[in-house]
Parts: structure tokens; C-alpha cells; sequence
């Protein structure tokens, strides 16, 4: 059993957990929304450290990330449980399972970084169900991967309170938040959580020195009006900066959200020309094969300076963070140091 951080404990025996915007009051026996956060005699335990569901080598461009050591691999781990209820979650089966039927690896964080370097890695990525709630776990790997000069990064969907976020910034570079739509009215519907948190994280990522990249499922009937997504733009050109890497992906049905198609390339592509015309230097397409979106040109003089097919990308036209053609500056991570 493995103490939480980011608690208080309260009158009852019960605690107050501080590590996610639910901010749970957990009685003694009970666990927070989570599924993973346990209270065991007023104590909590984070019941899932150093136990995953899931490990692999992925290229960094699955995350996805394409201004972050781009065309390196990331060792990728996963564990259960989550802090959403997203009706459309693809990888339901580890985030809303249950931490006495799932089957999870013993795995250390020393050993983790062990198997990063082993995979030539380049950096160590928190993914596949939700990282925030792993917070112990990913704290203790980072700080040995971040001294062995690996880069790390949290797939997330942006929950974390500014005290736990704070407490993982002198280990966490990278910053991949889903941005899932831009009213609150569909976090409350879709994902049982509120939109403003989300938000409010970003910018606590940015102002901390992360490097940040958005994605945006975009689902047809729910959060695919242009009003909307020009909104959302807007406040990231504000709030994170033009230069911030947004991905706008195509949904396609799954687990409670069947009731619907995928999105229309076309709307993904007007979404993607939108953004640049609002000033968005590095708007991406996702779920979609072989489109022009997938590349990274220079917003000054459009030569392509990243090739990506799939998840496998070729830089052709940057000299480390320099258009080769023009000499404009990219900003793009090139390496994790």
C-alpha cells in the first residue's frame, strides 16, 4: 500500500483529496471518483502505484504529439481507472475498469525507466487511461527518467488541480490535454466533470514551462458547430499562444456513443483552414489517413518541414528549430534535455 499525496485528512476519519478538480471527500472504506484513490482508516492509498495495463513502444506522433521530439519513440504505460465518464471513451475497458478484475503488471518506476532506455525511447509518455490519477507513480518515474535525460509527457484530459500540477512540473515536459469541446454544458453531459478546470490547467501547464499540444474529438451533433470550434481557437491563440499544435479528430463510434457517424474529412479540413485563418500556426487533422493535415509546413513560407504518414514522420525541411528554406523559428522540442 502506497500513500497518496495530495490529501488532507478530515473529522470521521474521512480525507479530502486535492489531486483532481472533483476535489473528493472520500469516507473511510470508500474511494474518490477515480476508482483508484483509496481511504483505509482515514488513510489514502493510491491503490494502483507501480501496477500497469498496459506498456508499449509507440512513436511519439500516437500521443499525438508532433512538436515534441518528433520522430522518436515514447515508452508508453497505462493503468486503470479515470476521473471522466466519457460516454465516448475508446479505451473504456482499462479506464472504467475495476482494480480487483483488471489485470495489471507489477512494474517499479526504476524498472520503467530501465525498459525506456532499453527501447531507445527517447521519452517516457503516461497514457491510455487517465495519468493525473497515477500521480505518485508518474512523480517517482519521471524524476528518475527526467535525471537519466528521457523527456515525459501526460496524455491527459486536463483535470489536475494547480497544487498537483505544480508538484509534477519540475519532472513533466510535455503537456497533451484534450481540449473535448468548448461549453460546459457538454463536459457535464459527456464526461461527468466541468470545462473551466480544463481550461484553468492548460494555462498553469503553459505558464510552468510545458510544452503543450490540444486535441479535439470532434463529434458530429455535440461539438462540431463552427461557432463553437472558432471559440475554441480564439482562446487558445489567446490564452496558450498561436504557436500551440491543435488536433482536430474525426470521431467514430464507440462504447456508449454509437448513435452517430464518424466526422466528415471535409468539416475536419474547413476546421483546420479556420484555424489558420484566426492566426493558428499549427492547426493538425486526426483519425484521417493521408491528408495534408498531418504535416507541418512554416506558417512563413508553407515549405513542408515534417513528412507524416500514419504515425511515422520524416523531417525534411528544419535545421534543429529552423525553417531550412527560409529561416523562421519553429517552435518545436527537438530534444529532451
Amino acid at each position: 500500500m502506497h500513500e497518496a499525496r495530495q490529501y488532507v485528512k478530515i473529522e470521521n476519519r474521512a480525507v479530502k483529496c486535492s489531486l483532481c478538480n472533483h476535489r473528493c471527500t472520500i469516507a473511510d472504506g470508500k474511494h474518490g471518483i477515480c476508482g483508484v484513490r483509496q481511504n483505509t482508516g482515514g488513510t489514502l492509498y493510491a491503490s494502483t502505484y507501480g501496477l500497469v495495463s498496459a506498456e508499449a513502444v509507440d512513436p511519439i506522433e500516437k500521443k499525438p504529439l508532433f512538436h515534441y521530439l518528433p520522430g522518436t519513440l515514447s515508452y508508453s504505460l497505462g493503468g486503470i481507472g479515470c476521473n471522466f465518464r466519457c460516454e465516448h471513451c475508446q479505451n473504456w475497458h482499462i479506464s472504467q475498469a475495476d482494480a480487483t478484475i483488471a489485470r495489471l503488471s507489477p512494474l517499479s518506476p526504476e524498472e520503467g525507466v530501465a525498459r525506456a532506455l532499453a527501447s531507445g525511447s527517447a521519452s517516457i509518455s503516461w497514457t491510455y487511461n487517465e495519468p493525473t490519477i497515477w500521480h505518485e507513480y508518474t512523480l517517482d518515474m519521471g524524476t528518475l527518467a527526467r535525471a537519466r535525460g528521457l523527456g515525459t509527457c501526460y496524455v491527459t484530459n486536463g483535470y489536475i488541480t494547480e497544487e498537483a500540477l505544480r508538484e509534477l512540473s519540475p519532472m513533466l515536459a510535455a503537456f497533451r490535454v484534450d481540449l473535448k469541446a468548448f461549453t460546459d454544458e457538454f463536459y457535464k453531459k459527456i464526461c461527468g466533470a466541468h470545462l473551466q478546470p480544463v481550461l484553468d490547467a492548460a494555462v498553469v501547464a503553459r505558464e510552468l514551462g510545458m510544452h503543450i499540444e490540444t486535441v479535439t474529438l470532434v463529434i458530429p451533433g455535440a461539438n462540431d458547430s463552427m461557432e463553437e470550434q472558432e471559440s475554441l481557437i480564439r482562446w487558445v491563440i489567446e490564452h496558450l499562444g498561436p504557436e500551440t499544435p491543435m488536433h482536430f479528430s474525426a470521431f467514430h463510434p464507440d462504447y456508449r456513443m454509437r448513435d452517430r457517424g464518424a466526422t466528415p474529412v471535409a468539416l475536419l479540413e474547413k476546421i483546420c483552414t479556420r484555424a489558420k485563418e484566426l492566426g493558428l500556426r499549427f492547426p493538425y487533422l486526426g483519425n484521417v489517413p493521408h491528408s495534408r493535415y498531418e504535416n507541418t509546413y512554416c506558417p512563413a513560407c508553407g515549405a513542408m518541414l515534417i513528412e507524416r504518414r500514419g504515425f511515422s514522420s520524416r523531417i525534411t525541411g528544419l535545421d534543429d528549430r529552423q525553417c531550412t528554406s527560409c529561416g523562421e523559428k519553429i517552435e518545436i522540442v527537438r530534444h529532451a534535455g
